[in-house]
């Protein structure tokens, strides 16, 4: 019997080693996106810690300049000073110890809920009539010069005309509001529901769209950016408003009676930590409303 002879591809193939099995391919992704990826965490970080540090030195600049004033006027309170008065107000701010005798807290909630209630009515009656002078060129002509003779007039000069008209400061406070944040919301509602891109009224032009049906798939959804806009900004004024409208009231309740009621006493310190209680809550507002918009902005594009 011959010996069996292996064959040489036979050999050679046992003694080499199998192959790994290949990898799949890794996405393509485009030039630097990969360490924009990895980077976008800590550079967000970075960019906070930016905003804080240069947020620090703007307070410290005002800080220095606030002190080298209050050295040169002995009567204006010092930083420290209004920091201490600050804390010690909002320690206890709902007490009340009888009607001249509240605190900071109560002042506050007063003012929030006559600049409440005279916004959402600014708010209920701006809207509507923003939409009709953008949508419609008989209404833009017969009220938008009414508008732009009565946005000029100061908030203050309203008053006197709101106290006869109502008899009550309180009321008369609430209209001077109403009057303020009007204009606004007019004027920004109006211009971006004046702004809809012609394609969209073509849209509804071949649906045959009905008066509602293009007020709510294309007036106002088109128009919601420019509305918030006009609401943003009116609820600034109306916060910088009230203050001045309750130094000139006498029904002895809000922030403006109680920094004008602080001065009057001599307290010039509970003016100024009343000034950063009245900046606070502002930019609380502004903050609620900017994050409020964007959510809605966002529902009604989606």
């Amino acid at each position: 019997m011959s010996p069996t002879i292996e064959s040489p591809v036979t050999v050679e193939t046992a003694s080499k080693p199998a192959a790994p099995s290949p990898r799949p391919p890794r996405p393509v992704l485009p030039d630097g996106a990969e360490s924009r990826l990895g980077a976008r965490p800590a550079h967000g970080l970075r960019r906070f810690l930016a905003s804080v540090a240069w947020a620090g030195v703007g307070f410290a600049v005002f800080a220095a300049l606030w002190q080298l004033a209050a050295w040169r006027a002995p009567d204006l309170p010092t930083p420290s000073e209004t920091f201490d008065r600050l804390r010690s107000l909002l320690g206890d701010p709902f007490y009340d110890k009888g009607p001249n005798d509240k605190g900071v807290g109560r002042h506050a909630l007063l003012s929030l809920q006559k600049v409440g209630t005279g916004f959402a009515a600014a708010a209920i009656v701006g809207i509507p009539l923003g939409i009709s002078m953008g949508a419609s060129s008989r209404a833009w002509r017969a009220m938008n010069p009414l508008v732009q003779l009565l946005r000029p007039v100061s908030p203050l000069a309203w008053f006197p005309i709101a106290l006869a008209a109502s008899s009550d400061s309180w009321r008369a406070g609430i209209m001077v509001i109403f009057v303020t944040a009007l204009w606004p919301t007019v004027v920004s509602t109006a211009a971006a529901a004046a702004a809809i891109p012609p394609e969209q009224l073509d849209v509804a032009r071949v649906f045959q769209f009905g008066r509602v049906a293009r007020l709510r798939h294309i007036l106002v959804p088109n128009a919601l950016p420019g509305i918030f806009t006009g609401l943003r900004l009116s609820m600034g004024i109306a916060w910088m408003v009230i203050v001045a409208v309750e130094m000139l009231s006498s029904n002895g309740a809000g922030l403006g009676f109680f920094v004008w009621d602080s001065y009057n006493t001599g307290s010039v310190v509970n003016v100024s930590a009343t000034i950063g209680i009245i900046g606070i809550i502002g930019v609380a507002l502004d903050m609620f409303f900017l994050r409020f918009a964007r959510h809605f902005t966002q529902e009604a594009s989606a």
